[in-house]
């Protein structure tokens, strides 16, 4: 039997400016993509890194986050670590990029590449003690 991808509002929410920009670039994505990949990774100088890319297709244990029209695909992996989070979009003068406000975040580098994450409930348990 197939495991089912599961529909979960609660890991992740989108900005209207955020839910924009992904249906901008899956429009323009010149191929057949199911949604949107988002993800952590282990790297950078404070630890882990956001990761997003286009999926063409669900994978059995995503996390799958609709959104103002959108489909945000969760990798399983980083759940624990994107409860609560809210994607936007920024544009200024100079730069323009998705911004991660997670309240699972403890440190950022200076460059802003990378991250200091901790699971969520991590904090309430390690004040227990």
């Amino acid at each position: 039997m197939a495991t089912i991808a599961r529909l979960n509002p609660g890991v992740m929410t989108l900005t209207e400016a955020a839910a924009a920009r992904v249906r901008e670039l899956m429009d323009n994505a010149g191929e057949d993509v199911a949604g949107l990949r988002v993800g952590v990774r282990n790297g950078g100088c404070a630890g882990m890194a956001y990761t997003m890319d286009f999926a063409g297709a669900p994978d059995p244990l995503d996390e799958i986050v609709e959104d103002k029209g959108v489909k945000i695909l969760i990798d399983p992996k980083a759940i624990l670590f994107l409860l609560g989070t809210e994607m936007d979009f920024r544009r200024d003068k100079l730069s323009s990029g998705f911004v991660f406000n997670n309240p699972n975040q403890v440190g950022a580098c200076g460059c802003g590449e990378s991250v200091s994450l901790r699971a969520a409930g991590e904090a309430a348990e390690s004040g227990a003690s």
